[in-house]
């Protein structure tokens, strides 16, 4: 079972995660980098640092169900699936209006720890298991969308669990009108503290990350992005 509790996502706590699990994230980089490529690269949509921190926090959280809503071509599906591996326990629900990602999963790591469902998530609610110990949010990135999830999903979700929502900061606010505003209002509004290694907004954090991962020899690139605007807390 996961600790459910305030995992104290702050720098330090972070920074000990990469130190413990070291050795498992710089296989589990390799195997990933094998997914990008030829002669069938993969799109990868998230970032090396918030791709790592979210295997992190799945191996710390060891969660037995985590929700995904959103996986257009899988990079985040894959990232979450070599955790649950590494684990050696967990299933993993996705959910996406697309099916690229079934044609990008390989089996050897799908089978026995995957659920994919196609179609718009706001009409298959019930679809969603209520005993999630792990939500990730990549989809719409409307503030209608997320008015939807923070006033129906979430609800239905156990405090206490981990959550990540991407492209929030990609810059040093989110733009008016989009899901970034709304979520950060949302926690502003109960005062729930959020950790983020958005370049943009915490270059700080960021480039403290890196020396970490340099000093761990993890810092040969993936992919050629570093804006990190995932942002991630503990839901409350």
């Amino acid at each position: 079972m996961p600790h459910h509790n305030d995992l104290g996502l702050d720098l330090d706590h972070i920074t000990t995660l990469y130190r413990t699990y070291a050795a498992d994230l710089d296989e589990a980089r390799e195997r990933q980098r094998t997914l990008l490529a030829p002669p069938n690269p993969m799109k990868a949509q998230l970032d090396d640092i918030e791709a790592e921190i979210t295997y992190l926090l799945l191996r710390e959280s060891r969660p037995e169900t985590v929700v995904e809503i959103g996986t257009f071509h899988g990079w985040s599906t894959t990232w979450i699936l070599q955790a649950l591996r590494d684990n050696g326990t967990g299933h993993l629900h996705s959910y996406d209006v697309v099916d690229h990602v079934v044609r990008n999963v390989p089996l050897p790591l799908s089978t026995g720890r995957w659920t994919f469902t196609q179609g718009d998530v706001r009409e298959n609610l019930e679809k969603i298991p209520d005993t999630a110990e792990f939500l990730f949010v990549d989809a719409d990135h409307s503030a209608r969308f997320a008015r939807w999830y923070l006033g129906h999903l979430f609800p239905r979700m156990t405090p206490g669990i981990p959550v990540c929502v991407h492209d929030v900061l990609h810059g040093r606010r989110p733009l008016p009108f989009t899901e970034g505003k709304v979520v950060l209002q949302w926690l502003a509004e109960r005062q729930i503290p959020y950790f983020t290694a958005s370049r943009a907004h915490a270059p700080e954090t960021h480039d403290r990350l890196n020396d970490v991962k340099r000093s761990l020899a993890l810092s040969h690139p993936l992919r050629d992005s570093h804006h990190n605007p995932m942002i991630f807390f503990t839901l409350r």
